[in-house]
């Protein structure tokens, strides 16, 4: 089959390209999706929450797109009346030395022009009474939450309306960039140019192109726990901490679902495959014995604080340690009230290998009659949209960013 432009990938950041590419009319689109529907992995087992952008700091992709895409996302939701809840979030300082990173959130907000303010303890107990803060806290009003598979399936609906062809169990198992064929499992797609936007498998895509050589996709897996009824019904907003900014990610935190639940979580410890969602499944003879290498090595250099990072992350795998970190947000939090486990997620972290680091931007770079994101990790739902204007932009018209 013959098209224009081949996206590999059906999660967030394919689809809303597919659409930016369809409502400009650019020719014949398709999109490959591996499994039989989408928001299977990352774009479907996410946490919810539309950022608003305060954690990046402002020359960063991130701060570029989570802005204008948050404002985009929460459009579309509220035209098509999927659900919602804007219900805002407090950041906390959970412990004395935390107080200070305030100051620095607080900066970044104002510089990407997020809609955030300190506030006092006082004004803390009115708007979230169950969060506890030292210092003060920050309260982002137009932090929201969405059910993101509704989304995904809205705009699947929407590309099939316009006419873009949605072909599921497509696994890519061979690139000939000479010929611009994709074959799969089941068919051959040729393309005038290729989106990868396959998430956890992007290197594999890019490398096939020649692209990318010294990255390689590390994952790691975010564990969530269902709140107790009682402990939900008390919470308002989202609660996160002030993150520990010589470490790669957020931390514990707090959130409500659309559907009235509350999560704690997400964990983010080392996972040893692509969709190791379970202890034994998804792992490959192959590939996790490199995985641990990588891992090994980056504990042995030690960047960016790693190996007590790790330390840190697999300290929660005992529910006593993720409880602790759960009660130093909120008051009166008992170990009854973390009721059961709810879900698991995998992060498709992309690690640059030459220099031993993790990658926490977003990482685009051009190959062959093709473009490739390499690292779309949080807040890549929330950017989606905008994103999507972005990569159309750079396909069709003069490079800006990317390599």
């Amino acid at each position: 089959m013959n098209f224009d432009f081949v996206i590999v990938g059906g999660g967030i950041v394919g689809l809303t390209l597919a659409r930016e590419l369809a409502r400009r009319h650019k020719g014949r689109i398709a999109v490959l999706e591996k499994e039989s529907d989408v928001g299977m992995h990352a774009s479907g087992r996410n946490s919810g929450v539309v950022h608003a952008g305060i954690y990046y700091a402002a020359d960063s992709l991130k701060a570029r797109f989570c802005v204008e895409g948050a404002r985009d996302l929460l459009a579309y939701v509220d035209e098509h009346k999927l659900p919602v809840l804007k219900c805002g979030k407090v950041i906390v300082a959970a412990k004395p030395s935390d107080a200070p990173t305030l100051d620095v959130l607080l900066k970044r907000a104002q510089a990407n022009g997020v809609e955030a303010r300190r506030i006092s303890l006082q004004e803390l107990a009115d708007i979230e009474p169950e969060a506890v803060s030292h210092e003060g806290a920050i309260w982002s009003p137009r932090t929201a939450v969405i059910d993101s598979k509704a989304v995904l399936k809205q705009l699947v609906q929407e590309l099939t309306d316009l006419g873009v062809a949605i072909h599921y169990n497509q696994n890519v198992w061979h690139i000939d960039t000479k010929a611009k064929t994709v074959t799969t499992d089941r068919e051959a797609f040729t393309y005038g140019f290729l989106f990868n936007t396959a998430g956890v498998n992007a290197d594999k895509i890019a490398h096939a192109f020649g692209v990318g050589r010294s990255y390689r996709i590390l994952p790691f897996k975010g564990l969530y726990w269902k709140a107790s009824d009682s402990f939900a019904r008390k919470i308002r907003t989202l609660i996160y901490p002030v993150p520990d900014m010589t470490m790669p990610f957020l931390g514990v935190h707090i959130t409500r679902t659309v559907d009235g639940k509350v999560l704690f979580g997400p964990t983010a410890i080392p996972a040893f495959g692509r969709e190791n969602y379970t202890a034994l499944g998804g792992l490959d003879l192959l590939e996790t014995p490199q995985i641990g290498w990588h891992l090994l090595g980056m504990l042995a250099r030690n960047p960016g604080n790693f190996r007590s990072y790790v330390t840190q992350e697999m300290s929660r795998y005992r529910f006593k340690n993720f409880f602790n970190q759960s009660r130093s947000l909120v008051r009166g939090l008992e170990p009854s009230d973390i009721a059961q486990f709810y879900k698991v997620g995998i992060r498709a972290q992309l690690m640059d290998t030459s220099k031993g680091k993790l990658e926490m931007d977003f990482v685009i770079e051009r190959g062959p009659d093709s473009l490739h994101v390499l690292n779309a990790i949080s807040p890549a739902f929330t950017s989606a949209f905008a994103f999507a204007k972005f990569l159309t932009d750079e396909a069709l018209g003069p490079p800006s960013v990317v390599k």
